[in-house]
């Protein structure tokens, strides 16, 4: 059996343990390749108007490839923590595919809960039936799958660089360098590193989050308001850049609490969709990286006076 895996939303989070699943399952494994205007072009095709860009892209890179395919990974995904969910398209994304993309062959659409480890392994045995009616084959790539993410990575963590920026936002807002407009690499081409927030202590992020008057619904936002506290007042970096699709319900919530929260520190949002221009984008990242060097540069001053005075 060939199965397509596309390359968009949480494949940037997850895709490995897709990956090792279906490989040791026996079947072969058809990866969509990089995000590119094509795939974009495609997904906005294929795809209601009011869809922000990553589920966009995500048709798009589902319509590259499915018919190389005899069946589709379409996730489901519900919870990946306990009493959190995340963005509701995940919930109809199987429905939208079906009715956007036409003479789609087959596709998972068994909820995925991953709020713990049990509870996934319930999940895959439903997809994995898909393929295999044998539940020891199952279970062994279950296992092996669990393996290869548990010992990946998918964050980014520059140690090389006087200045940082903490990238926060959605996994595939972050890693995807086509979505973002290669963010990364701009701000390296500037002598700055990045940092994500699967580099913020998970206790850290938690109790940050937990300081709020209450609780988030929505795991990702959890992770992106704890880890962006944590990096301001720890003083971990030297900016924060929020990337977020335009129109997105999440994080229009989370930006507003977590500026709030660092008060004047540094932050930079930075909307995404299909019409987001070049040009534009490269100059807001540029002016913001210079106001960090400038703001640097008069800390710097100010404490060098600071300590001269009271030595003298």
């Amino acid at each position: 059996m060939k199965v397509g895996i596309p390359k968009g939303l949480l494949y940037w989070k997850y895709g490995i343990f897709a990956e090792i699943f279906f490989t040791e399952l026996g079947c072969e494994v058809i990866v969509s390749g990089d995000t590119n205007s094509e795939i974009l072009n495609l997904g906005i095709e294929n795809s209601v108007d009011e869809a922000c860009v990553p589920i966009k892209v995500f048709h798009g890179h589902v319509a590259s490839i499915k018919d190389q395919c005899d069946l589709v990974v379409i996730p489901r995904i519900m919870r990946l923590t306990d009493r959190e969910f995340i963005c509701p398209k995940f919930c109809g994304l199987p429905e939208m595919i079906k009715n956007s993309i036409p003479n789609m062959p087959d596709i998972t659409e068994e909820e995925i809960n991953a709020y713990h480890e049990k509870a996934l392994y319930k999940s895959m045995i439903q997809i994995g039936k898909k393929v295999t009616k044998d539940r020891r084959k199952i279970q062994k790539a279950f296992e092996k799958a669990m393996e290869a993410y548990q010992t990946s990575s998918c964050g980014i963590h520059d140690e090389k660089y006087e200045s940082k920026i903490a990238l926060l936002g959605h996994p595939y807002n972050v890693q995807d360098p086509f979505l973002n407009m290669n963010v990364v690499n701009k701000l390296h081409h500037l002598g700055v590193g990045v940092m994500t927030e699967e580099f913020a202590p998970k206790k850290e992020v938690n109790e940050y989050a937990n300081q709020l008057f209450k609780k988030f619904f929505w795991t990702f936002a959890r992770h992106c308001y704890g880890a962006g506290a944590y990096f301001a007042e720890n003083r971990k970096v030297d900016g924060i850049i929020y990337l977020s699709a335009f129109a997105c319900g999440i994080d229009s919530v989370v930006i507003e609490l977590l500026k709030d929260r660092v008060g004047d520190f540094p932050f930079l949002v930075l909307k995404m969709d299909e019409q987001t221009g070049q040009g534009g984008f490269d100059t807001r990242i540029e002016a913001f990286v210079d106001m960090i060097e400038r703001r640097k540069e008069c800390e710097g001053n100010f404490s060098s006076y600071g300590e001269h005075s009271y030595s003298s």
